[in-house]
């Protein structure tokens, strides 16, 4: 009798689209697909650090993301490899698209970061989704990502995402 295979965890490519074009790509752990929602981890996948002025993110950061296939929006919890909370980080984005081994997402511009004590809640990149045309090439994504936008600061500064996250 042989002994049991160890448990494999399933990984799949994150997708992150920008503007039709490929901005980037990681492999992320599945920790569950119920259909709707697609929740991932995976490591900070960019190189270096990247300083936001308000929170950094670096080599050692877990992101714990959040992918619906019916909501304009994707949230993403960070932490350190220590495990320490950093906040959320969410993207304004096309519902996301599970092909085979790949989760395609289309980003919309728009961003909402919400630090770890839920002090600080900031609309991000509201510059970039004016001039990205999106409001004349296509009217209606553009009110669901506002739509979208909205609805994640309202959640962020009232009962924040611990039942959307659960």
């Amino acid at each position: 009798m042989s002994a049991p295979s160890p448990e494999t965890t399933e990984t799949l490519e994150v997708v992150l689209l920008k503007a039709g074009r490929t901005k980037i790509r990681y492999p992320a752990d599945v920790v569950r697909d119920d259909g709707t929602r697609v929740t991932v981890t995976a490591a900070w996948a960019s190189p270096g650090v990247r300083d936001f002025g308000f929170v950094r993110f670096g080599p050692g950061d877990v992101f714990t993301e959040h992918y619906w296939r019916d909501r304009w929006y994707a949230v993403k919890e960070v932490r350190t490899g220590g495990g320490t909370l950093k906040g959320w980080y969410c993207d304004v984005t096309r519902p996301a698209v599970r092909e085979g081994g790949e989760l395609v997402v289309e980003d919309l511009d728009l961003d909402l970061w919400v630090s770890a004590d839920g002090s600080d809640v900031l609309r991000l990149d509201e510059d970039e989704f004016a001039e990205s045309g999106l409001a004349e090439s296509d009217p209606h994504a553009a009110a669901a990502a506002l739509r979208a936008l909205d609805d994640l600061e309202l959640l962020a500064r009232t009962e924040g995402f611990g039942r959307l996250l659960a």
